[in-house]
C-alpha cells in the first residue's frame, strides 16, 4: 500500500465512483500529482450497494450531456485502461400511460437527437416486440433509448481506480481523512495515518458530504435517503428467452407507477421509488454513524407493496418467483435531486463532488466536469444545475430533508413548465407577503423567496393538478394576459424580494470593474447592463450597475446568482483591500412600477425628479421613507424600480397601492414579467445568457467597449469577431400550437438542426408565440423561415429583425 505523500496538488476525500472518477479526469488532464483517501476499501459507501443502471435520458440538457459523456466512457474504459468490465449496453423502455408523459418523451427525443443519441419512441403494439413479457393494454407508448444499460459498480470503479493509478495518481485506502485547517494559503488535510499538504481539496464522500463539508464550515444542502430494490430468484421462462436471443431484456422503467425492472442474469431486479419513503441520520434519534461501510438497512418491505404488485401486473413473471435478496442502502438527495459539482460556496480551492443520487450513470461525466473546474476554472457545458451555489444559506436541514423526500417520491415525475412541488415553502417572505396573497397571488420559489407568479380571480383553479399540463392555457392564463395589458395600458406592480445585491466602494473601484465586464461602468447618477466574461468569451453573468459616485457601486443580479455572482467578484478583488464588497441583499426589497400611470402614481406620493431619463438612479423619499429610483423597466415599458429598505416597504407599497387607485393599477405576477421581457427581447440568465454561448453569440456586441486596452475575455472575443461567429442569438415568431417551445428546443432548417430555443413563451401585447435562440449564422437574417420542434412536433417560425417586436424604438419606456 501507497505510503502517504507530505504533499500534493489535490486532495480528493472519498472513494466511491465519483471521487475515483474525479480522481482519473484530473490524471487525464495532467494533474496526477493527485491523491485520493478513501476510509475503507474503494466504493464503500452508495458505490457498492448500487443498481449501476447507466441511463441517458434526463429532461434537463446539461445532466444529459453529462450521462451521455458517462455511457461514451463507460463503453471503452475497460479496454482503455486494460480492466475487465461488465457492462451491459441493453437499452431502456419508459412506459407512458398518458398523453402528456408521451410529450415528455417526444421532449426528451429531441433533446437526444441534438446531442447524438438515436432515441425512439414506441406505440403501444411495438413494445412487446421489444420486451414480450410485458402486459401493454392501458398504455400510450414508450420511449426507448439504445445507449440505455447497467454496469458493475465495483468493477467501473476500479477500473477508473487503474487507469487514475496508471497515469501517475496515488489511492490511499483505509486512510480516513478526519479534518482540514488552512496554513499559509494551502489546505492540510489531516489522517489517521498523518497530515498532507495541498492546494485544492475535493469533498467526494457522497452521504458523508455533509460532515465533511463542516470540516471547512460549510454546511452541505443534502440529506440521506433509504432506497430498495430486490432481487428475484431465477425466472425459467426468463431464462430461456435470453438464451434463445443471446442477450438481456431492456431496462424497463414505468415511470408514472415510479419504479425500474432490470434483468440481473436470469432473474429481475425491482427498484421503487415509492411515495412513503424514509429519510435516515435526519433526526437527533437517528444520527449518523461514525462508518457504515458495506451497510445496509434493515428491509423495510411493507411500503413497497403497492409497487411490488403493480410490477407483477404489469410483468407477470416477476411473480411467478420468490424474492432472493433485498438491499436496503443509503443514497444522499440534494433538494433538487441534482448533484453538487462545482466550488465549494466561500472556501477558497475547495470543491464538491458530491450528494449524487445516480452516482454510477453520472460519476463519468462527473469526474470530467469537476477536473475542469480544477484545473480550467470553467467547464465545456454550462453546468448551473448542479453548481453548489445554486443553493444560498437559507437551506435548512429541515429544508433539505423535506425536499429530499418529495423528490425521491415522485424521481420519475414530469416537469411541467408551470408547476412547483409544495414542499419546503415559505422560506423567505417578501415584508409585503401577506398583501400580495390577500390580492391572489399564486406563489413560485425564486432561490427560497416566495413571488406571486400571478394573481388568481375568484373560481380560477389554483389547485397543483391543474398545473401539469405543457399547455399554456392553464387557469392562470386568462389572468395573465389581463396582467399584461393592464402593464400595457395603465400600470402593474411587481413585489419583487430577493434581488442579489452587492455595495463595492473604494478608490478606483470604476477602473476596477471595467477590468471585469465587456463594457462601460456608467457614469454617476446612470445605470445601465453589464457582461461577465470568461476567458473563452462566454457569459458567465449579466448585472445592472448602478454608479452611486465616483467611489461607489451598486450592483444587482438574479436572485439565484447571490453566492455565484458574490464570489465571481469577491474572488477578483484588490489584494491591498481598496475596494470593499458589501452584500446587502437581505437588507433591501425592491417593487417594480410599470406602465403609462406610472409617474403620475410615483408623484402623487415621491418627491422624485421624475423627468430624470431612462437609465438614471436618484436618491428621493416615497411616503417620508427613503427609496432608490431606478429608470428602468424589465416589462418594456415606461417604468421604475422602487428599492426600499425592507422595514420601510409595507409603507413603501402601501402609499402607491393607494396611489394607483382610479388609476388602473393592479398587481402583476413572474409569468406577466416573462410574456413581457420575451416581446423586448431582453435575456434571462441561465437560460438566454449562460457559459453555452460567449457574449457575441448572445448577441450583446454592442455592450462590448473594443477600445478599453483590456478586460476578461478581450482576446477570444476579438478572435471570434475575426473569424466571424458561428451561431447569433435570434428572436423567433413561432406559429405554434397549444404549447410554446420550452428551453432547449431543436431547430430545423429542413433536414438539418440548425440551433436551438434558450426560452420561449407567449406575448401577449402582440398576441404572438415567441422563442429566443441560438441559430447557425448563415440563416440568422430578417425573414428567414425555419421550424422549432416542440413536443415532437415542427412549427413554422419566421427570423426577427434585431429589435424588440414591441416598441421596437423603445419609444414608451423613454417617455
Amino acid at each position: 500500500m501507497a505510503e502517504l505523500p507530505g504533499s500534493a496538488r489535490v486532495v480528493i476525500i472519498g472513494g466511491g465512483a465519483v471521487g475515483v472518477s474525479s480522481l482519473y479526469h484530473l490524471a487525464r488532464a495532467g494533474w496526477s500529482d493527485a491523491v485520493l483517501l478513501e476510509k475503507n476499501e474503494l466504493t464503500a459507501g452508495s458505490t457498492w450497494h448500487a443498481a449501476g443502471n447507466v441511463p441517458t435520458f434526463s429532461t434537463s440538457w446539461s445532466v444529459m450531456n453529462m450521462q451521455r459523456y458517462s455511457a461514451s466512457l463507460y463503453r471503452g474504459l475497460g479496454a482503455a485502461v486494460d480492466y475487465p468490465m461488465n457492462y451491459h449496453v441493453t437499452g431502456s423502455i419508459r412506459l407512458a400511460h398518458s398523453d402528456e408523459r408521451m410529450q415528455e418523451f417526444r421532449r426528451v427525443q429531441g433533446m437526444g437527437r441534438y446531442q447524438g443519441m438515436d432515441i425512439e419512441i414506441l406505440g403501444p403494439d411495438e413494445i412487446r416486440s421489444r420486451y414480450p413479457f410485458i402486459e401493454t393494454h392501458d398504455l400510450k407508448g414508450a420511449l426507448y433509448d439504445p445507449a440505455d444499460g447497467d454496469i458493475d459498480p465495483a468493477q467501473l470503479t476500479q477500473a477508473l481506480a487503474k487507469g487514475a493509478r496508471d497515469l501517475g495518481a496515488t489511492i490511499l485506502r483505509f486512510c480516513p481523512a478526519t479534518g482540514v485547517r488552512r496554513d499559509r494559503g494551502e489546505w492540510v488535510v489531516e489522517t489517521a495515518k498523518g497530515e498532507i499538504r495541498c492546494e485544492v481539496v475535493v469533498n467526494a464522500a457522497g452521504y458523508y458530504a455533509r460532515e465533511v463539508g463542516r470540516w471547512f464550515g460549510r454546511e452541505v444542502p443534502m440529506m440521506v435517503m433509504s432506497h430498495q430494490y430486490l432481487l428475484t430468484d431465477e425466472i425459467p421462462e426468463l431464462a430461456a428467452w435470453s438464451r434463445e436471443v443471446g442477450h438481456k431484456l431492456p431496462l424497463l422503467r414505468d415511470v408514472d407507477s415510479s419504479y425500474y425492472l432490470r434483468q440481473e442474469k436470469t432473474g429481475l431486479n425491482l427498484g421503487p421509488y415509492e411515495r412513503n419513503c424514509r429519510a435516515h441520520w435526519a433526526t437527533p434519534d437517528d444520527p449518523m454513524p461514525a462508518d457504515f461501510s458495506f451497510q445496509l438497512f434493515d428491509d423495510d418491505l411493507e411500503r413497497l407493496e403497492w409497487y411490488i404488485e403493480d410490477a407483477i401486473a404489469r410483468v407477470p413473471i416477476l411473480g411467478s418467483v420468490g424474492v432472493q435478496r433485498v438491499i436496503n442502502g443509503p443514497i444522499p438527495y440534494a433538494p433538487d435531486g441534482n448533484p453538487l459539482i462545482g466550488p465549494m460556496p466561500g472556501v477558497p480551492n475547495a470543491f464538491e463532488a458530491c450528494v449524487f443520487t445516480f452516482g454510477i450513470a453520472q460519476s463519468g461525466g462527473a469526474g470530467k466536469v469537476l477536473a475542469e473546474w480544477v484545473t480550467e476554472g470553467s467547464t465545456e457545458w454550462d453546468m448551473w444545475s448542479c453548481d453548489p451555489r445554486r443553493f444560498t444559506g437559507w437551506c435548512a436541514p429541515d429544508y433539505c430533508v423535506a425536499k429530499g423526500l418529495e423528490v425521491y417520491g415522485h424521481e420519475y415525475a414530469m416537469h411541467f413548465p408551470h408547476h412547483a412541488w409544495p414542499a419546503g415553502r415559505n422560506r423567505r417572505l417578501s415584508p409585503v407577503h401577506e398583501r400580495i396573497a390577500a390580492l391572489g397571488g399564486q406563489f413560485g420559489a425564486y432561490n427560497g423567496w416566495e413571488r406571486a407568479n400571478w394573481f388568481a380571480a375568484a373560481g380560477d383553479d389554483t389547485s397543483e393538478a391543474a398545473t401539469r399540463t405543457w399547455r399554456r392555457d392553464g387557469p392562470w392564463q386568462a389572468r395573465v394576459r389581463e396582467e399584461c395589458l393592464a402593464v400595457r395600458d395603465a400600470a402593474g406592480i411587481l413585489d419583487l424580494p430577493g434581488f442579489s445585491r452587492y455595495r463595492l466602494a473604494g478608490p478606483g473601484v470604476v477602473q476596477w470593474l471595467e477590468g471585469l465586464i465587456t463594457g462601460r461602468v456608467p457614469k454617476p447618477g446612470r445605470l445601465g447592463l453589464a457582461y461577465f466574461a470568461d476567458a473563452r468569451g462566454r457569459v458567465v453573468t449579466e448585472m445592472s450597475v448602478a454608479c452611486l459616485g465616483e467611489e461607489e457601486l451598486l450592483l444587482i443580479t438574479a436572485a439565484a446568482a447571490e453566492w455565484h455572482d458574490r464570489e465571481w467578484l469577491a474572488a477578483r478583488l484588490p489584494a491591498d483591500g481598496s475596494i470593499v464588497l458589501e452584500d446587502q441583499t437581505e437588507a433591501w426589497a425592491c417593487q417594480i412600477l410599470s406602465g403609462p400611470a406610472a409617474r403620475a402614481i410615483l408623484a402623487a406620493v415621491s418627491d422624485g425628479d421624475l423627468a430624470r431619463p431612462w437609465l438614471s438612479v436618484q436618491e428621493a423619499t416615497l411616503a417620508g421613507r427613503p427609496v432608490r429610483l431606478f429608470r428602468v423597466s424589465f416589462a418594456g415599458e415606461l417604468g421604475w424600480e422602487v428599492h426600499s429598505r425592507v422595514e420601510d416597504t409595507p409603507t413603501v407599497f402601501d402609499a402607491i397601492w393607494r396611489a394607483g387607485e382610479g388609476r388602473g393599477l393592479r398587481p402583476f405576477g413572474m409569468f406577466a414579467l416573462n410574456a413581457l421581457r420575451l416581446e423586448k427581447g431582453y435575456r434571462a440568465w441561465k437560460g438566454d445568457l449562460s457559459t453555452d454561448y460567449s457574449v457575441l453569440q448572445s448577441g450583446l456586441e454592442r455592450f462590448v467597449a473594443w477600445d478599453k486596452p483590456a478586460f476578461a475575455g478581450r482576446a477570444a472575443l476579438m478572435k471570434e469577431k475575426q473569424e466571424g461567429v458561428a451561431r447569433r442569438f435570434v428572436t423567433l415568431l413561432v406559429e405554434a400550437g397549444d404549447c410554446d417551445a420550452p428551453y432547449m428546443s431543436t431547430l430545423w432548417h429542413g433536414d438539418q438542426v440548425v440551433g436551438e430555443t434558450t426560452s420561449g413563451g407567449w406575448g401577449h401585447r402582440i398576441d404572438r408565440s415567441i422563442a429566443l435562440g441560438m441559430l447557425r449564422a448563415d440563416l440568422a437574417a430578417p425573414g428567414q423561415e425555419i421550424e422549432v420542434e416542440i413536443y415532437g412536433e415542427r412549427f413554422p417560425a419566421t427570423v426577427q429583425p434585431d429589435r424588440p417586436l414591441w416598441d421596437p424604438e423603445n419609444a414608451r419606456i423613454r417617455a
